[in-house]
């Protein structure tokens, strides 16, 4: 898996495409959330489930179902009213694609099973064919340590920094968009 720190990164950078110039910071703090939340199948390990169950890690809590649920569920219990400066199905749209990052990120790493992305309709794992991003230690004492550092370092290269210029970009479009309007 990558490591929380960058699925939240992935999470923010998303969140650019969708929040508006008055947007409300809770929004960008449930997608990083969001982002997130998928690794609490980690907890399992600690109940006896094994890695490659259907609550084992990267199973059903890393597919398209549970980032589609987890997205339903958020919109309707936290933004209750829309959230200033982002109509719902916007809303819904950005914690969605916050939550299947968590997957696609972990499906480039080079560990683990893979990613039950269609889960619980076809259980298999899957692995990108590109898998450039190092496997995050499991357990926060294990990431403090000299592997965790090689990974965060990893993945400054190959999360952080694209997702840095890709908000980036989504700023300036935003900014010369609402520059020619004002024209």
């Amino acid at each position: 898996m990558a490591s929380a720190i960058s699925h939240a990164v992935v999470g923010l950078s998303i969140g650019t495409c969708f929040a508006g110039p008055r947007y409300a910071k809770s929004v960008l703090l449930m997608g990083a959330a969001c982002s997130t939340i998928p690794d609490i199948d980690v907890l399992g390990f600690r109940f006896g489930i094994r890695y490659d169950d259907f609550w084992g890690h990267r199973g059903f809590t890393h597919s398209l179902a549970f980032a589609f649920l987890l997205a339903c569920g958020v919109t309707l219990f936290f933004f209750r009213r829309e959230a200033p400066n982002i109509g719902r199905y916007a809303l819904f749209a950005y914690l969605f694609l916050a939550t299947a990052s968590h997957g696609v990120l972990d499906a480039m790493t080079n560990g683990g099973l893979g990613v039950a992305f269609f889960s619980p309709f076809d259980n298999r794992r899957y692995f990108l064919p590109w898998r450039p991003i190092r496997v995050s230690p499991i357990g926060v004492g294990r990431f403090f340590s000299s592997k965790g550092y090689l990974v965060l370092e990893n993945e400054l290269l190959w999360l952080w920094l694209p997702a840095g210029i890709f908000a980036l970009l989504i700023l300036i479009l935003r900014h010369k968009t609402q520059t020619k309007a004002s024209v």
